[in-house]
């Protein structure tokens, strides 16, 4: 049983998290709208 888990990738923690929200910006990597003029 845990053989075949394994080899199907469920067992595997998925370390993937949501960015951390930086100062200065609207969200992780959205800034303010720019504009050329």
């Amino acid at each position: 049983m845990k053989p075949a888990l394994s080899q199907a990738g469920f067992v595997t923690r998925d370390a993937r998290e949501v960015e951390r929200k930086k100062p200065g910006l609207r969200k992780a990597r959205r800034a303010k709208q720019f504009s050329k003029r």
